[in-house]
């Protein structure tokens, strides 16, 4: 009779949660406790400069408990969560490999998302493609590119509305390279994560003590300079986009907050109001 072998998959450990749900603290203090080594799971923590405005661990929580993929790009360069899928396993053979625990904390769930089923085949940007439906879109309105993607996808097309021209021309962009849609190609399965998983959510019983705490970081990030640092990054030639990404996230951060959504969505709009923009 043969023995079937059953191959013994390395552990991982999953910290999800809201924002000032408590994910940082916990994770330092299993740091102090467990053989684990930390990879941030957060699509603003990447990015150098973005500090207050993303509750970024500072240099006594980093000393703790150092976190892997933070502080890794300059705001200009755009991250994908392929990008993020490639990055996180390297981290997570690196800390397998030394004998340890990987344990990634965050709020980003795409990008945990694709790490546990990984992503579906799609092509890569074309420029030169991209910018063909940017010239049709501007010649003929974006209405025209929303019928033409329903012809060809009516499934992302009822999902899209026609005013995202975003969304609209990536998956026209997909059909356009690959010949196939982007809802056949999103049925198909990436490669499962080679970990075994333990998963852990956090979050206060009473949703009212988390507004609270989010309210409370909020004022903090104010007295700690959060205007001047968005400011510095709208100085820059290259901010716009930057500005105005880094200010939607904070206001989504910010969960019911009234105050804090006011603010920011005022700064958003003197920022897209300023002439040249």
């Amino acid at each position: 009779m043969s023995e079937v072998k059953t191959q013994i998959k390395p552990k991982a450990i999953f910290l999800m949660g809201p924002t000032a749900s408590g994910k940082t603290a916990l994770a330092i203090a299993l740091r102090q406790k467990l053989p684990v080594d930390l990879i941030s799971v957060d699509s603003a923590l990447i990015y150098r400069g973005m500090d207050i405005g993303t509750a970024k661990p500072d240099e006594t929580e980093q000393s703790l408990a150092p976190h892997r993929l933070i502080d890794i790009l300059d705001p200009a360069l755009p991250y994908s969560a392929a990008d993020f899928r490639k990055d996180a396993l390297k981290a997570m053979e690196e800390i397998t490999a030394a004998g340890r625990i990987p344990l990634l904390v965050g709020g980003t769930m795409l990008y945990f998302k694709a790490l546990l089923e990984g992503l579906s085949p799609l092509p890569s940007a074309n420029p030169e493609i991209r910018a063909e439906i940017e010239k049709k879109a501007a010649e003929q309105g974006w209405e025209a590119i929303h019928q033409e993607l329903a012809s060809v996808d009516p499934v992302a097309a009822k999902r899209i509305h026609p005013n995202d021209p975003q969304r609209l021309s990536r998956a026209l962009e997909v059909y356009l390279i690959s010949g196939k849609s982007m809802t056949e190609l999103t049925q198909i399965s990436g490669e499962a994560l080679p970990y075994d998983v333990y998963q852990f959510a956090i979050a206060p019983k009473d949703r009212n003590v988390l507004h609270q705490r989010i309210e409370a970081r909020f004022k903090q990030m104010l007295t700690c300079g959060f205007e001047d640092e968005v400011k510095s990054l709208y100085q820059r030639a290259i901010c716009m986009k930057i500005y105005l990404l880094y200010v939607v996230s904070a206001i989504a951060r910010c969960g019911h907050i009234y105050p804090a959504k006011s603010t920011m969505m005022r700064w958003f709009i003197e920022g897209s109001a300023l002439p040249g923009n």
